[in-house]
């Protein structure tokens, strides 16, 4: 297949997929297809102790969870606990620089063992080894730069423990879907967290996971309309200008 069929049916498809969403909310996604539903289906086999004996199922020191006494936070795969994601950051940056540079050269031989003398004669009318060479230059360079950003965030997800590090972290990952009318909002987030960093209330801070993916998007009619064509995106690609 040539190149610009490949790239005709590439347009085609994508087209097709933009088609499918008009006149109707986006789809929201299946909960059963993702990594969260499988670990809380295929949870690890951990029988508490003395399982076996009859009155342990009544007893209230027994090592389950809804025992009065045991540690409700997330620990094995499969349990769910809460992300809070606080991002409120400002950072400003503001550099200058300048440079200035100027030099001057000037070369004349007035006398040299009378050559210049005898060979001032010769020289075309207004030239003298009085004043060889005259040089001069200069250079000037001035630059300055100014960033200025805030984001400002607050969410808060529940997440899903889908495995278990062999040093004892927790590998989560969360997903959240919000579709109002025509627009659906998707928050999603993953990484590791250490079981002492989940908090009595079963939840965590987002600036205490490790390997951290936060992302806060969406799709439907007005995120269409805010991104730029396929020709248009393809066009800045390939133009270098």
């Amino acid at each position: 297949m040539k190149p610009v069929h490949f790239l005709c049916l590439a347009l085609s498809v994508a087209g097709c997929a933009r088609a499918a969403n008009v006149g109707q909310p986006p789809e929201l996604s299946s909960p059963r297809d993702t990594e969260e539903f499988l670990a809380m289906t295929n949870p690890p086999l951990d029988l508490p102790l003395d399982s076996g004996r009859p009155e342990a199922a009544a007893s209230l020191w027994a090592g389950t969870q809804s025992s009065l006494i045991s540690d409700r936070r997330a620990a094995v795969r499969g349990d769910i606990l809460t992300v809070v994601i606080e991002i409120d950051d400002q950072a400003e940056i503001s550099n200058s620089s300048g440079r200035n540079r100027s030099a001057g050269d000037s070369v004349s031989v007035p006398q040299m063992a009378g050559i210049p003398q005898r060979l001032a004669d010769k020289l075309p009318e207004g030239a003298s080894f009085d004043e060889l060479a005259d040089a001069s230059s200069s250079s000037n360079y001035k630059g300055s730069g100014n960033i200025s950003r805030r984001d400002k965030l607050t969410l808060r997800v529940a997440a899903t423990v889908v495995d278990t590090l062999p040093n004892g972290s927790m590998q989560i990952e969360g997903t959240q879907e919000v579709r109002v009318n025509y627009e659906l909002r998707e928050l999603t987030v993953s990484g590791f967290v250490r079981l002492g960093d989940v908090d009595r209330s079963n939840e965590i801070a987002y600036d205490r996971i490790a390997g951290a993916r936060i992302s806060y998007g969406g799709r439907g009619q007005i995120t269409d309309v805010q991104q730029p064509r396929y020709g248009q995106q393809i066009a800045d690609i390939l133009l270098p200008y």
